[in-house]
């Protein structure tokens, strides 16, 4: 198993409320609890050690968020640079975080896919590395180092369900599956109504760009998802679970009051997934949750989410 000096080994963790509750095992891979604050500083910090490696000082990152300050807080630790361009639905709070870990942080666009165009054309124009938050073969190395930990502290489960926008983190947990056996265990995609490009490809039979990102989930905001993503849906049971903002939010709430923890709408997505009981959870005995984490929340964040969205 990779160990590293940027990430932690993160705990898996359970409710005997929450299993007692929805009648079957639920256990949370706790990667909330990342220095970083998402599961995110596991891919790019080895894709960062790899540039690194071969002579870069400077590294430039579009996000609405959590892959930034992964960038950055791995950037502070390497001693080089980082650029992070935002869009301009990212948090003041999220922004002054980015500032904090020394980033250069520029705002662009008020989706992730603007402000993403800038980047690329920043990274030419400076010779630095760009980063994609969700779109390269060593962050889903990276991200499948949560499957090396799942593989040494629980027995194989049922079912895995995480959370997604891009798609790196599908990626990279599907790598870790194959790469332990876990070939035959299906795994649940959860979005939310507003950010589902993950489902509008698997309807259309191919990735496909959504309009717009309406949701709250904004750390799911990723138009189209990864061409990756979509062709492992040839390779692995992969279910399409589409949550609604309020759903996301309550899971949140379940996060808070059972788990003592604050995670951020698309992490409480795929929470929702599970209360829910979308198929074939509600056939599976013993259940991953990948807790993915997220920056874009606060308690007094939570509170306002559920005040402006409750059903």
């Amino acid at each position: 198993m990779m160990h590293s000096i940027f990430y932690h080994v993160t705990p898996v963790i359970e409710s005997p409320t929450i299993n007692k509750r929805l009648g079957r095992r639920i256990m949370f891979k706790m990667d909330c609890h990342q220095p970083s604050g998402s599961f995110k500083i596991r891919g790019i910090s080895h894709l960062m050690l790899r540039h690194v490696a071969a002579g870069a000082d400077h590294f430039v990152c579009s996000s609405g968020g959590n892959a930034g300050l992964a960038v950055a807080n791995c950037a502070a630790t390497l001693n080089v640079r980082a650029t992070i361009f935002v869009p301009a639905t990212t948090k003041s709070s999220v922004q002054q975080l980015l500032t904090n870990y020394g980033a250069a942080v520029h705002v662009e666009g008020m989706v992730w896919n603007e402000a993403d165009r800038v980047a690329r054309d920043h990274c030419v124009a400076e010779g630095a590395v760009y980063v994609s938050p969700f779109d390269d073969p060593l962050l889903w190395e990276g991200h499948s180092t949560v499957v090396d930990e799942l593989v040494a502290q629980i027995a194989r489960p049922d079912a895995v369900v995480l959370s997604v926008g891009g798609g790196g983190l599908l990626c990279g947990v599907l790598l870790g599956m194959y790469k332990h056996g876990w070939r035959e265990v299906p795994v649940i995609a959860a979005e939310t109504v507003g950010a589902a490009s993950f489902a509008a490809a698997v309807a259309a039979g191919r990735p496909v760009a959504l309009e717009g990102i309406t949701s709250i989930a904004t750390s799911l905001g990723a138009l189209k998802v990864s061409d990756e993503a979509f062709r492992w849906t040839s390779r692995h049971p992969i279910h399409s679970a589409v949550v609604t903002d309020q759903d996301a939010i309550r899971s949140c709430l379940t996060f808070a009051n059972e788990l003592r923890v604050l995670v951020e709408p698309a992490c409480g997505a795929a929470m929702a997934a599970v209360e829910q009981g979308y198929p074939p959870l509600d056939r599976c005995e013993n259940i991953v949750v990948i807790a993915c984490g997220g920056n874009a929340v606060s308690a007094r964040a939570l509170c306002e989410w559920t005040t402006n969205h409750s059903a």
